[in-house]
């Protein structure tokens, strides 16, 4: 695997919590673009959207757990049109974004509280880290660009979205 990839899983293994969760809302995709102050960032076409969220205390568990589910979720039909392959078997791209609201807690009032995010210095590695474990399985892969505003498009295939959690909350 790429040396940035295991850097960046080395600077994260001091990361002990229990109890928290990476997620990841996986859609499966026709075609995908991220964009930021109008500027196209990364886009794919068939494929995957996969919107990162690093909470507080993730470890190298979480991320190879996301990584694996990601490249090889069969989401994608096969010639009897059962959901049967991945996005590794039908050739296809991901689009990776990180989203910290994914760590949103609106249980209490009209406001969500993201104390349970992780802080950039912490989630940024993990970030990176996700987009080259997947690229170290042979997907290609377009990114976001984090803490920027962007606006994500795309045209969701079935549609297909699919919540990972890392501690298989849900």
């Amino acid at each position: 695997m790429p040396y940035l990839f295991w850097m960046a899983l080395g600077i994260v293994l001091y990361i002990k919590q229990k109890g928290t969760n990476m997620r990841c809302v996986i859609q499966r995709v026709s075609s995908a673009e991220v964009r930021v102050e109008n500027r196209l960032c990364g886009q794919i076409g068939p494929g995957l959207v996969a919107l990162l969220g690093v909470e507080e205390g993730d470890t190298v568990t979480d991320l190879r757990y996301c990584i694996d589910k990601t490249a090889n979720l069969r989401i994608f039909e096969d010639e009897q049109g059962k959901m049967n392959r991945s996005v590794l078997d039908v050739g296809g791209a991901v689009l990776a974004v990180s989203q910290f609201t994914l760590h949103g807690d609106a249980r209490k009032g009209l406001r969500p509280s993201f104390i349970r995010a992780a802080r950039p210095e912490q989630a940024i590695p993990l970030y990176n880290a996700y987009c080259e474990g997947l690229r170290a399985t042979g997907l290609q892969v377009a990114e976001g660009e984090f803490q920027a505003h962007m606006h994500v498009a795309l045209v969701n295939d079935g549609p297909v979205t699919i919540l990972l959690d890392s501690k298989r909350g849900f």
